[in-house]
């Protein structure tokens, strides 16, 4: 779903990296469009787990800094029984990863 999205805004002319060497580690995605360079992360909240906010900041930061971005996008996607339709949890917020850089959280 995120994919499709993404290809139709990068078909003018941008670039769509999935698996992003970055550091240690590898980002999810990583999209460059029109000059900008966007890191995006995304995580899974499954039962019994816990919210993967925290490990997805954290781990977003990482990678920010390799980038040497000062925001970037996190979006958890919640797969837990019992949740109501995706139209309904479908929500925006801003949090702050552990290095103090932006992050906007996509909840879904």
């Amino acid at each position: 779903m995120v994919m499709a999205f993404l290809h139709r805004v990068v078909n003018g002319g941008g670039t769509i990296e999935r698996e992003y060497a970055i550091g240690r580690g590898r980002m999810d995605l990583c999209v460059q469009y029109a000059g900008e360079t966007l890191a995006i992360e995304l995580k899974v909240w499954r039962d019994g787990r816990p919210d993967p906010l925290g490990e997805g900041l954290a781990q977003l930061d990482e990678y920010l800094a390799g980038l040497g971005l000062q925001r970037g996008w996190l979006i958890l996607f919640d797969q837990r029984s019992g949740q109501p339709p995706i139209a309904e949890r479908t929500r925006r917020e801003l949090a702050l990863s552990p290095a103090g850089r932006e992050a906007v959280v996509i909840r879904a």
